[in-house]
């Protein structure tokens, strides 16, 4: 029975790799949610392995591409972005130009700000970049901020970035691997960070009375956190965390809290065994929602516009395994129900974002990926 079972993991892991890529789905699709009617709008493909997007003050839209690729969506045309001069991407495994994000005054500094996976002697690791956006250009693109993780893996980098309404940056990073590091505060694997918008420690270190704690870490016991979001209202970041073998997470960030990774956890391990002491623990934080089966949740961003009045204060979360978008409901800093939308239908979703004019966009992780966006029906 043991040998059925490593057996039918393993199929089901090969499968999942010979798998065909989606091809993008034909623009104006109309599908009718339990409290929505919307329109799927393909925008465009051609996109490879697309990872996060930002938009500008002008409503234009930038895109990274994992293996290095960076484009800019201006009048329904995908231009190129020249990283010629941009720090040197290793781009192997799930490693590659990641997240990318704008500083809170950029119609005033024009600072733009990317994660990527930064070759070392030995490995990579997950690292910040800035530069300037001008005219269509990057200007003096450097490295700001390089983590201290200690892995020679190509995976678990996190890696998504966002500012607070202090204007500091907070950057998820993994365990790259070796989970253990997840609860050591001398390492950044397993962590969600807080800088200022030049890369170093913000203010208000949570653990600067720890010994050997490294100051950027604003909380710990993470495995994977690929999605960030600022809550609205209360401006509290939350995030999206892949689990093992179930226990995907959506967790509300709090200040020097313990998140639990691997000590405590829903998820099993991949061919067999628990994993930790169990799911709960008196000085470890239980996460707001939890996907077992996992979904491979990745980027999130709760709904605050006037557009799909209906969905105002939803969280969506996008979903890489079962390639769908998760509408969920939340009360009270919990979540009361959910709906899964776009099941199956346009592959891997990799990122959401909320536009400027309401609409919410999604990208695709294929090789050839795709931008669309969600608006209601019949609406241009």
């Amino acid at each position: 029975m043991v040998q059925k079972t490593f057996l039918t993991i393993w199929l089901s892991f090969i499968a999942a790799a010979f798998t065909p890529h989606q091809t993008a789905v034909a623009s104006s699709t109309v599908f009718q949610s339990e409290k929505e009617t919307f329109e799927l709008e393909l925008l465009a493909d051609g996109l490879d392995h697309p990872w996060g997007m930002v938009f500008l003050p002008d409503e234009t839209l930038l895109i990274t591409e994992r293996e290095k690729g960076l484009k800019l969506y201006k009048d329904n045309v995908l231009q190129d972005v020249s990283l010629s001069d941009f720090p040197e991407v290793r781009a192997r495994g799930q490693g590659g130009l990641l997240d990318i994000t704008i500083h809170p005054e950029f119609e005033q500094n024009q600072l733009i700000y990317f994660t990527y996976s930064h070759a070392l002697k030995k490995g990579s690791t997950t690292a910040l970049a800035q530069a300037k956006f001008i005219n269509g250009e990057l200007i003096n693109p450097k490295t700001i901020f390089i983590a201290d993780t200690g892995s020679t893996t190509s995976k678990h980098y996190g890696s998504r970035i966002k500012f607070d309404s202090n204007g500091n940056l907070f950057m998820t990073i993994g365990d790259r691997g070796n989970r253990d590091n997840a609860q050591k505060l001398n390492s950044h694997a397993g962590k969600v960070l807080r800088l200022n918008d030049q890369g170093e420690p913000a203010n208000n270190a949570p653990f600067s009375e720890t010994d050997n704690a490294l100051p950027e870490i604003f909380s710990y016991g993470h495995r994977n956190p690929q999605g960030l979001t600022r809550h609205p209202k209360t401006g509290e970041m939350w995030v999206s965390e892949h689990g093992p073998r179930g226990g995907d997470e959506i967790n509300r960030l709090q200040v020097g809290v313990n998140y639990g990774w691997p000590v405590i956890t829903y998820g099993k391990e991949y061919i067999l065994g628990s994993i930790g002491e169990g799911t709960h623990h008196p000085d470890m934080a239980q996460p707001v929602h939890q996907w077992t089966p996992s979904i491979a949740p990745a980027g999130i961003t709760f709904y605050s516009a006037d557009v799909f009045g209906n969905w105002k204060g939803n969280l969506f979360t996008t979903a890489l395994k079962f390639k769908l978008l998760v509408r969920q409901e939340v009360k009270d800093n919990k979540v009361v129900h959910e709906e899964r939308l776009l099941t199956e239908e346009v592959g891997r979703i990799r990122a959401i974002e909320q536009g400027p004019n309401g609409f919410l966009h999604i990208l695709t992780d294929e090789n050839n990926g795709a931008l669309y966006r969600l608006k209601p029906q019949s609406q241009q």
